[in-house]
């Protein structure tokens, strides 16, 4: 019966759950931006090589 209660306390507790919803988020903004990063980049580049090229 103790172990019942004491789960349906920790239940209730959300101060964990939300640091384990930020830990979460985080992880998905770094990976987005990792993502991203290389598609923006490779992009600039063509940009850039594209005006080199064209002597703009």
């Amino acid at each position: 019966m103790k172990l019942i209660k004491e789960m349906k306390r920790s239940l209730r507790n959300k101060s964990g759950m939300e640091m384990v919803q930020v830990a979460i988020l985080v992880a998905i903004a770094v990976a987005v931006g990792i993502i991203f990063k290389t598609q923006v980049t490779e992009f600039v580049n063509t940009i850039f090589g594209n005006l080199n090229a064209s002597n703009f």
